[in-house]
């Protein structure tokens, strides 16, 4: 992928560490010039250790809750395309690019990551009405909105 401004790689952590090593190296593998970031939420496993034995830039969010590390993510970091994926190797790295694609030639603002598609997240996630909660809310969203999500509970 050609370099057209920087990208930051963002990944907001609570207690990921059977995880973290492998998504920090993945996205250093496939977006080699893009800056990773972890942002440890309180982990008492050693997250964000191994995520900087790996090469990741990370930071302290002490207080808890996804939507608190997201608001300072987005106050700290710096970057022309952010890219958020969570630390427990939910999205592939090798998608990054992809994703990246339509933001570098200026053809969209934003894009979606969709976890349902390859069958893998739901086989690994059944929980009772999981599935059924993210059909409802795509269905509602859809008839509202008028617009189609595969996957709105992504991110």
């Amino acid at each position: 992928m050609p370099e057209q401004g920087s990208v930051a790689v963002l990944i907001p952590c609570y207690n990921e560490a059977v995880t973290i090593g492998k998504v920090v190296d993945d996205f250093h593998r496939v977006l080699p010039d893009a800056t990773v970031y972890v942002y440890d939420n309180n982990s008492s496993d050693g997250t964000g250790e191994i995520a900087r034995e790996h090469g990741a830039v990370v930071r302290a969010e002490r207080r808890q809750g996804k939507g608190n590390v997201v608001r300072q993510m987005m106050r700290d970091i710096d970057a022309d395309y952010y890219l958020m994926v969570d630390g427990d190797d939910t999205y592939p790295a090798e998608a990054a690019p992809e994703l990246l694609a339509p933001l570098m030639a200026d053809e969209a603002d934003m894009v979606v990551g969709d976890r349902l598609s390859n069958g893998t997240y739901g086989e690994e996630n059944d929980r009772a009405f999981h599935g059924f909660g993210n059909d409802l809310v795509r269905v509602l969203i859809k008839w509202i909105y008028g617009f189609e999500f595969s996957d709105v509970m992504t991110g």
